[in-house]
């Protein structure tokens, strides 16, 4: 059997699935009768377009869980090929800017395990819901979803505990003027003009930028500069390891280009954290 491309793919199915099911027709036939019901006070006509409504209504339903019992079939399916372990929760375990924002958090989609060879972590359709209100006080909520690994890099703690790579957002002839307002993190500025279109780079006040520099090795610098999707970011403090990108990625490929880059963030993070950790500089000093 070939692989599940995308949550959209057994959608149909299951729909069939559904429609063919004698409970469903008694739920459609019930539901629009009782609608008639209500319209025959008003005449026969308005019988037969609430008695149409209905089961227009009902029929949507049904495509409804069809889609939903289509996306699970799909992350089930996904989990099991790639070895992971598909899990509920309602938070994440890390605590970084991103899964700080929004009036209240949610993970829809949550994979747990060896995301790559040697990598552990969680691989989440995640979601901030910000919440706002009219003029009337009526409460209304906007959802931000996000796709993101998780990673815990506890052996950087010792090297660097915050530091923040976005996507570029503003334009570069505010950015002194913005940077004159930040209390707690200044601007990294690299010598790639590749980078600098694409990325914003903050350290906290006490991290060693040197540190930093030495992270942004040549190869990666070309390698932030090319490989990641667009809008990719990454965030790194008190040793977790967040890197996502807007809008659920809900397709192998999209799943699986997440993972890869993130993954390869996490190595890199770890191979000069390894090569500049206070052990390692004792040895080269001994």
């Amino acid at each position: 059997m070939s692989e599940i491309a995308d949550a959209n793919s057994l959608r149909g199915a299951k729909f069939k699935e559904l429609m063919g099911k004698p409970k469903t027709w008694v739920f459609l036939a019930l539901g629009s009768l009782a609608m008639a019901g209500l319209g025959a006070i008003g005449g026969a006509i308005l019988a037969l377009i609430f008695y149409v409504v209905a089961f227009l209504l009902g029929i949507g339903i049904v495509f409804w869980i069809a889609d939903h019992r289509a996306a699970q079939a799909f992350y089930e399916a996904y989990a099991k090929a790639r070895g992971l372990i598909k899990r509920q929760s309602k938070s994440l375990d890390g605590s970084t800017p991103l899964l700080r924002k929004g009036d209240k958090q949610r993970v829809d989609v949550l994979f747990e395990g060896e995301l790559v060879p040697g990598v552990e972590g969680q691989l989440a359709l995640w979601t901030y819901i910000v919440e706002t209100r009219d003029s009337k006080g009526n409460k209304q909520e906007v959802d931000c979803p996000f796709t993101l690994i998780l990673v815990s890099l506890p052996e950087t703690l010792p090297v660097i505990r915050d530091l923040r790579v976005q996507r570029k957002a503003g334009l570069k002839a505010l950015e002194k003027f913005e940077d004159a307002f930040r209390r707690s993190h200044e601007r990294v500025t690299l010598e790639s003009e590749a980078l600098r279109d694409r990325y914003e780079i903050f350290r906290g006040k006490d991290e060693d930028e040197v540190w930093i520099r030495r992270l942004f090795s040549p190869g990666f610098i070309v390698w932030m500069s090319e490989t990641p999707p667009e809008k990719f970011a990454f965030e790194l403090e008190n040793g977790w390891l967040c890197a996502y990108v807007p809008k659920h990625r809900d397709s192998v490929d999209g799943l699986d280009e997440m993972t890869a880059v993130g993954t390869a963030v996490a190595a890199r993070i770890r191979e000069e954290a390894a090569q500049t950790s206070p052990a390692t500089e004792r040895e080269s000093t001994a």
